[in-house]
């Protein structure tokens, strides 16, 4: 439901006009009722892995990695739950915060300083970068990210606070938006704050140039070819996960402009060959060439087209634009089901005990609004998934539903799984629609990574 009540004049920038709402409208009418829903509701939140973070349910899942007879019975309890009763989640697992969920809140308030001008839209940004400076792990030398729990997987446990090259690419984004957007708002003192952007601008410049150190040399190489190598998804790590290739070959390619760097973007081209070489034939990527996780899902296709669109803007590598080709191709011809919304998988692994996924549809939006141009029929699908979130999505609280399963909602609000991703990308849409209103909202698309500069004065 689409809240009829005036949002704050910091998100709804233009005047009342009678007639319909326009869809940026409701849009901005979606993003004020969120923010204030945010507010209340607190900045931690359960995750769709809270089943399986305690104890009990590690232990259940390592037992299903284990034997698939004894383990299935172990989780089933778990399983039922995720399906029927998702709110359950509350009696595995506490409330906790996530470090991607705040690098997305960052940039979604960093694009609505840059739609409306209202600097309290800014220092949110810097209240969310502070708080990714307070939950880096701690036991790595660079700045880096990784996930507040343990997470059991098919090859053990990896531990919490252990730095994952999925997680921090976001980290990076989120300093890089606002340390661009300071550059060109130094001059003056938000009305709010005792702080000036200049005092940001050094510390933001040591905390990118940390985290690109941290992607060169504590994540791995793993040469696949002559031209070509695969990255490990954490220090410790394998290789062979394509978005984890793909979400390197963006951040090392980007701090490589940023920092006039060419080791960086040796290393990032032999991972974004990876990437190239691993596409099927279709157009599509199997999540990881191990012979052993060759499903394809929306989100993890939309991050691998993501991270070449920004690649390919960056570098005008034409191998990037042909991927993209066949990519959007696959993609819109078997990511979608019959009424042209996501779907979760063209050839899933298992049993879904959902039907479709607030993830994936933020991830759709924001793919769409970087590709439209190039695409022209990804417009069509742009407007079909923004109509149907607002239509579907919106609880009347103000937040997102996570999940349409079989049989009804899941409603349990998850920051790290769909709510800060579907702020950020309505956020990013409301700014290319009504576009930047701010000396620092020049840029029309996320082609981040230009050359960055700080003067002896400001550090």
């Amino acid at each position: 439901m689409i809240s009829d009540r005036c949002p704050p004049s910091s998100v709804r920038s233009l005047p009342a006009v009678a007639g319909p709402l326009s869809v940026a409208d409701k849009v901005s009418d979606v993003l004020a009722d969120f923010t204030e829903w945010l507010d209340a509701y607190g900045e931690k939140s359960w995750d769709y892995q809270s089943f399986f973070a305690s104890r009990v349910g590690g232990r259940a899942k390592a037992l299903y990695y284990q034997s698939r007879l004894i383990g299935t019975a172990a989780v089933a309890p778990m399983i039922f739950c995720e399906a029927l009763l998702p709110s359950a989640r509350r009696l595995f697992h506490r409330r906790i915060r996530f470090p991607i969920a705040d690098a997305h809140y960052a940039m979604g308030f960093a694009f609505l300083y840059e739609t409306t001008g209202d600097f309290s839209q800014l220092e949110k940004s810097f209240h969310f970068l502070n708080e990714l400076t307070t939950s880096r792990c701690h036991d790595f030398k660079e700045y880096c990210w990784g996930y507040p729990f343990d997470w059991v997987w098919r090859g053990g446990v990896i531990k919490q606070q252990t730095p994952l090259i999925t997680t921090t690419p976001y980290v990076y984004e989120a300093f890089l938006q606002v340390y661009e957007i300071l550059e060109h708002t130094s001059e003056f003192r938000p009305p709010t704050s005792d702080l000036r952007p200049l005092d940001l601008l050094g510390e933001y410049k040591q905390s990118l140039e940390s985290i690109a150190r941290h992607a060169r040399f504590d994540i791995k190489d793993f040469r696949t070819s002559e031209t070509a190598s695969s990255c490990s998804y954490s220090p410790f790590g394998e290789g062979g996960v394509v978005n984890a290739a793909a979400y390197r070959a963006f951040l090392l390619t980007s701090a490589s402009r940023a920092f006039g760097n060419d080791d960086y973007w040796k290393i990032a081209q032999r991972n974004l060959n990876f990437v190239l070489e691993s596409q099927n034939r279709d157009g599509s990527w199997f999540y990881a060439m191990d012979g052993v996780r060759g499903f394809i899902d929306h989100y993890h296709t939309c991050f691998v087209l993501k991270a070449l669109t920004k690649i390919h803007l960056l570098t005008g590598y034409e191998a990037c634009l042909e991927a993209l080709s066949k990519g959007v191709a696959y993609y819109l011809k078997n990511l979608f089901d019959e009424d042209g919304l996501p779907k979760p998988f063209s050839k899933a692994p298992r049993l879904t005990v959902y039907k479709r996924e607030l993830y994936d549809c933020a991830e759709c939006i924001n793919l769409c609004l970087l590709l439209r141009g190039r695409f022209p029929q990804l417009e069509t699908t742009l407007k079909t998934v923004v109509d149907g979130v607002l239509q579907d999505w919106i609880k009347p609280d103000g937040s997102f539903r996570s999940r349409r399963l079989h049989f009804g909602w899941d409603n349990v609000p998850m920051h790290r799984w769909g709510q800060s991703q579907m702020f950020r990308s309505l956020a990013f849409y409301l700014r290319e629609f009504r576009g930047p209103r701010t000396d620092g909202g020049g840029q029309k698309s996320e082609d981040r990574g230009g050359r960055i500069e700080v003067a002896t004065e400001r550090e």
